[in-house]
Parts: C-alpha cells; structure tokens; sequence
C-alpha cells in the first residue's frame, strides 16, 4: 500500500523517524520538487514584495535531503533569479527571459550548498541547516555533440 499524506489524529501512532539530513559543504546536483507562491512581509534590507519558495531534493549518501530556497521578487534581487533560471537551464547570459514558473518543478541543475548557523529563538539551541549559495550554468562540456548525420530530423526525409 502506499504511503500517502495525510492529517493526523490526536490518538494516531507514529512510526517515522526524522528524516533530515544535514549535508557537508559542497556542490550538488538537485531537482526542484516543489513550488509555492508566497509573499515577503519586509525586512531591514527589502521590502514587502513576492516571492517564490522552491524545494531542492538533493542526493547523498545519507538519504534525501531537501532545502527550501526563497526567491523574492524584487529588482534588487534580480541577479539571483537570474541566477537561478540560468541554473536550471532556462535563461542564458546577457537575454532577458520572462521568468516561466510552471516548468521549474522538475527542472535539474547543480548548485553550491553551505551550512548556516542560527539560534533558535524559543530555546535557545544552536541550530544548523543548509542553504543554497549559487546555483551554476549548465556545463556544455559533457553535452554530447550532434554532427549532421545525428540528427533524428533530416528535411524532406519521411
């Protein structure tokens, strides 16, 4: 039977344990798995405005790990979308792109991740979590190359 989502009821059993996975500084291969449209509500350094949180589910040794990375819409951050897009293959250098929200889940890319300290602001505890620093340019040097005579299409050939 497969695992499904589901509330839970006060008096349910529980049987999963934690699946969060911490991952060492390094570069990464994801999958975006997710997408939700939210808002900023401000900050010292931007203020109020959209933005989109994206989840990256990453491989490794010690199971999936997934990182939710927020995007704001804001022209100050547009360098970071760029960014982004440009990783998961859809905007290249120096074009304009109208960003296309509906193909980012499942789209591919690499990226650098790195581990950010914080304080829980409840307890106190020293927490650590992962965020994403970069994402890269897809590289073209393992893309394989077509000659003429590899192409599936050949004009007037039926």
């Amino acid at each position: 039977m497969a695992e499904f989502e589901r509330e839970l009821n006060w008096d349910d059993e529980i049987v999963k344990d934690s699946d969060f996975v911490l991952l060492p500084e390094g570069d990464y291969d994801f999958r975006v798995t997710a997408f939700e449209r939210g808002r900023h509500n401000g900050s010292e350094k931007l203020p109020p405005c959209n933005k989109a949180v994206v989840t990256l589910e990453i491989d490794s040794p010690d199971g999936k790990a997934y990182i939710k990375h927020n995007l704001f819409l804001h022209s100050r951050c547009e360098g970071l979308l760029s960014n982004f897009f440009t990783g998961i293959g859809q905007k290249k250098h120096g074009e304009p792109l109208k960003m296309n929200w509906n193909t980012v889940i499942g789209s591919t890319g690499r990226c650098k991740v790195t581990i950010r300290n914080w304080k829980n602001t409840k307890t106190g505890e020293d927490m650590q979590s992962n965020e994403v620093k970069k994402f890269y340019e897809p590289s073209t040097e393992n893309s394989p190359k077509l000659e003429p005579d590899d192409y599936p299409f050949k004009p007037g050939v039926f």
